[in-house]
């Protein structure tokens, strides 16, 4: 395809070695790396006090977020050992050309941002008499580097996994974008089946997950680089940690603001029936209009 033109760039160092069976070794090995890797990380936890422990799982913490975060790292290192040793890439070759990638991220990031943000303060809001306290700006901003810095080890752990290889090693072997931009977006839907407490909620936020891998494999394949997907992505995080959380709620350690418990889960539990209720219609769409933040943000 025209508009897929670029994805060359990432899919060129691929073609040497995209057998199918080498591939699924390699995914297989890269979390069984990373899940070794993160056994001992829970082994050392194991022997600190168990404040630092909670607040690690929990992320309630800034000191626990800050490290929940950074250890995506590992998936980093387990992620470039498999496609060098297996495939014989270089980390480069999956992250793309480098200025495109640095341009793209830099702009994605900032218009998506700047769009979700714009979105938030159109009515009808956030209820202000909910709101429990307020960091203090000027710690908030000093937090912002180490957070922005720990968001991207997070989130280019996943863009690296399964645009930069994942995707590409599929392009390599089949030419067809149906295959290459679905497959890794249904295994990166699968990875998030664990993040609702109810059935319906896993299941709704697995949907939204290969919508939101769709539209950055998309913006992988038009710029033939991971920034704008990992612009998107780190957008994406960053306003869901940095700006708003529950009081001691899980993932609430680098937040702004702070609201009471329970304020932002609804009044009432949707009925299991209730799949494609309005306020999740509406978070499809988000993906949707972010995809075109994006889109907005890297045009030629």
């Amino acid at each position: 395809m025209r508009a897929y033109a670029n994805h060359q760039y990432l899919v060129e160092p691929a073609t040497p070695h995209s057998g199918l069976i080498r591939l699924a070794i390699g995914i297989v090995l890269i979390e069984a790396i990373y899940a070794v890797a993160l056994q001992i990380v829970d082994a050392l936890l194991a022997n600190a006090p168990d404040a630092i422990g909670d607040s690690y799982f929990y992320g309630d913490t800034t000191v626990g977020l800050l490290l929940q975060l950074s250890s995506f790292g590992l998936l980093i290192a387990a992620t470039i050992i498999v496609a060098l040793w297996g495939h014989g890439r270089k980390a480069l070759s999956l992250i793309g050309p480098i200025q495109i990638f640095q341009r793209d991220l830099i702009r994605s990031f900032l218009i998506v941002l700047a769009f979700m943000l714009a979105m938030e303060a159109l009515p009808p809001g956030w209820d202000t008499s909910e709101i429990d306290h307020l960091r203090a700006i000027p710690q908030w901003l000093l937090l912002l580097l180490p957070a922005i810095l720990a968001l991207i080890i997070q989130t280019c752990a996943e863009e690296l996994l399964y645009r930069g290889y994942i995707q590409s090693q599929l392009a390599a072997r089949f030419p067809h974008p149906l295959v290459w931009l679905t497959v890794p977006s249904l295994l990166f839907a699968a990875v998030h089946w664990d993040n609702g407490s109810t059935f319906t909620e896993s299941a709704q936020y697995s949907l939204w997950a290969f919508f939101f891998g769709l539209a950055a494999a998309d913006l992988t394949a038009r710029t033939g680089s991971i920034g704008a997907a990992l612009g998107l992505h780190l957008a994406n995080n960053a306003f869901a940690f940095l700006f708003f959380a529950e009081v001691e709620g899980p993932d609430s350690g680098l937040a702004l603001v702070l609201f009471a418990p329970g304020a932002l889960a609804g009044s009432e539990a949707l009925p299991e029936s209730a799949f494609f209720s309005m306020p999740f219609k509406i978070e499809l769409c988000g993906v949707g209009l972010m995809w075109l933040a994006a889109r907005f943000a890297i045009r030629r």
